[in-house]
């Protein structure tokens, strides 16, 4: 009984509404939408586009709070920073036409501010839709960086490309650069590539195992020959020395030193009693002994 009471007294109050209340609800609901419509919000480091009936502001609007037409106007943001690409699973062949089994790369790229609405344009169809904003031209710079990328890696033998990682990532970049430059130039940055991931073929690494391999034996034989020829060249400046040595000795045993040692000789010679000297009948072997000027003389 309580709750049909209830009913008839609620269809009562809804009945004194009347049409001027219900119409000044509509415009309150038009009102809010209209206002709510009239502007929007870019976030830092975008920029936005908009567009009306079909029509491109190639102005573009920057951070902050924006106007626009209400209904009539769209409105699309655009990132303005740093936009990565991740290219996985690539195969390219290297100079020597060997593919690699697996090749990981991320590609960085910017957008110049002041020609997103002009990429919009041009690009339409390559534009995808990001975490935050959408990505300007997205499908158009994986397309050349792929192309980019394989024209790199042709340059270098795959033995090579292990050791030459870094000068693989600057030629990307340069590679990427003039590609997009080519296309539109001063639109588009390349800052930096990364190689993540570089897989030769299993034959391919045995190769290069051995090829270090060698390498370090090269090395170690380096190393032998340059440690014989410093031991070679210690010997000769031994030689040297001792050569120098001997004409030092040479040039100091004058005829009267000599003499002087033989003197000392025979005078030790004759303190021993019990010794015999056997003299040649030619004196052959006696010139220090016997002064031949003064043999001369007496004769």
């Amino acid at each position: 009984m309580k709750k049909e009471i209830g009913k008839v007294l609620i269809a009562k109050q809804m009945g004194r509404v009347g049409p001027g209340a219900l119409g000044l609800g509509m415009l309150a609901v038009l009102a809010f939408v209209l206002l709510s419509g009239s502007f929007y919000i870019i976030d830092t480091g975008h920029v936005g586009v908009e567009r009306t009936l079909g029509s491109v502001n190639m102005v573009e609007t920057q951070a902050g709070v924006n106007l626009k037409l209400p209904v009539l106007t769209q409105h699309f943001e655009f990132s303005s920073k740093e936009i990565t690409i991740d290219l996985e699973d690539l195969r390219p062949k290297a100079a020597d036409n060997l593919s690699l089994k697996d090749l990981d790369v991320t590609v960085f790229y910017r957008t110049m501010p002041d020609s997103v609405a002009e990429m919009m344009v041009k690009y339409n169809d390559t534009s995808v839709h990001g975490a935050e904003a959408m990505l300007p031209a997205y499908r158009m710079v994986y397309r050349e960086a792929r192309g980019a990328i394989y024209e790199a890696v042709a340059n270098i033998d795959s033995l090579d490309l292990h050791r030459q990682r870094e000068a693989l990532q600057l030629s990307i970049i340069d590679n990427l650069q003039k590609r997009l430059d080519e296309k539109d130039p001063q639109v588009f940055e390349i800052p930096r590539v990364v190689v993540r991931a570089l897989n030769t073929d299993p034959s391919i690494e045995a190769s290069i195992r051995e090829a270090v391999q060698n390498q370090k034996r090269l090395e170690a034989k380096r190393i032998e020959v340059d440690i014989a020829q410093k031991d070679a060249e210690i010997e000769i400046e031994r030689a040297r020395g001792i050569a120098q040595a001997n004409e030092i000795i040479n040039a100091s045993l004058t005829a009267e030193y000599l003499q002087h040692e033989v003197n000392l000789a025979l005078q030790a010679f004759a303190a021993n009693g019990g010794s015999t000297v056997v003299i040649p009948a030619n004196m052959q072997g006696f010139d220090l002994i016997l002064d031949q000027s003064q043999l001369r003389r007496s004769q």
